[in-house]
């Protein structure tokens, strides 16, 4: 395992996302399986659980502290949650009212069983409140020792700019990968230029550069790769090309898999600290070792380029996820 400092703290550069064990939008996950997954962390050297109240409405958090308490040492995890995400029978909504990020704070503890929070990030950007107050309200939590660093999530460089304006910031997590490069442009300089840590999410790109996919898979109801235009024709034939080809490539020159070289990819981008991992089994995480221990040198990346510019033609981002903004 590599890792990475983020405000004093010794962090793993892969660490385990949990949206998929919320159940809601991956299909249902056992307690046991998702418990074991978030304990089996440490026999793969990574100690960073990301989480957040939105996956499965409650869910993700409370397995995370059941495997907390079932591993016996709070100290050993790192812990990164979020708040400002708001949900109803009409959709899901930015909401970073101060009033909401403090009832969320607390419903967080109380969820995953602790006193304190390595990393507390704002989910998404609130259009419809200065970002300043609610840079305030974590800039009292980090003050009073209730979170260890402040983190946001899917913000711009100028949004980081005005939650720096008022509090410090060390991380920024937007989704990252091979497919999806949109933060190249601005994002990653800016973080590079400010010292931020940047933890990326979908660094699989839900799952389609796992290599497990073909164009006759069916996704079940309420998977979000239903509504996700990767998986629909007519792109979903060009993406799966592609990783075929991704697929060869690290094959014929690493002996690896895509999966790993997906993984490596993001870790070898200048400016990344660190990806999530999705898992719902802890066989699921087996594959980390091969993602340490070799890099990617620029021909390589020159490469992988080609192969993607070559193959998908008709790119699409991942726009979709992005929250309804309220009034």
């Amino acid at each position: 395992m590599e890792y990475f400092w983020l405000n004093g703290a010794a962090v793993s550069r892969i660490g385990l996302g949990t949206w998929a064990i919320g159940g809601s939008e991956w299909g249902r996950v056992s307690e046991k399986e998702a418990v074991d997954t978030c304990v089996a962390i440490f026999d793969h050297g990574m100690n960073l659980i990301d989480t957040a109240p939105i996956y499965g409405h409650g869910r993700a958090e409370e397995l995370v502290g059941k495997a907390m308490k079932q591993h016996g040492r709070r100290e050993q995890f790192y812990i990164a949650t979020k708040a400002g995400l708001e949900w109803n029978d009409t959709g899901v909504f930015a909401n970073s009212s101060p009033e909401r990020l403090r009832r969320e704070f607390e419903d967080s503890l109380r969820r995953l069983g602790t006193d304190y929070l390595d990393l507390y990030q704002i989910h998404w950007p609130d259009t419809a409140m200065p970002i300043a107050s609610a840079a305030e309200v974590l800039l009292d939590l980090y003050e009073q020792k209730k979170i260890r660093a402040i983190g946001v999530s899917n913000f711009s460089a100028a949004e980081m700019d005005a939650v720096r304006g008022v509090a410090p910031l060390h991380s920024n997590q937007p989704p990252y990968n091979i497919f999806e490069r949109a933060v190249d442009e601005e994002v990653l300089p800016y973080c590079r230029e400010n010292s931020i840590s940047v933890v990326t999410y979908s660094s699989l790109c839900r799952s389609l550069l796992a290599g497990r996919l073909h164009r006759e898979t069916q996704f079940g109801e309420g998977d979000i790769r239903r509504v996700d235009p990767k998986f629909q024709p007519p792109r979903f034939g060009p993406y799966l090309d592609a990783v075929e080809k991704l697929d060869a490539f690290a094959r014929s020159n690493y002996g690896k898999t895509v999966l790993e070289l997906a993984v490596r990819w993001v870790l070898d981008r200048p400016g990344v600290s660190a990806a999530l991992w999705g898992a719902k089994r802890p066989d699921q995480l087996g594959a980390v070792e091969g993602v340490f221990g070799w890099r990617l040198d620029p021909e390589a990346m020159r490469e992988i380029d080609r192969i993607v510019r070559n193959t998908v033609t008709d790119p699409v981002g991942p726009e979709y996820l992005m929250p309804q903004a309220r009034v």
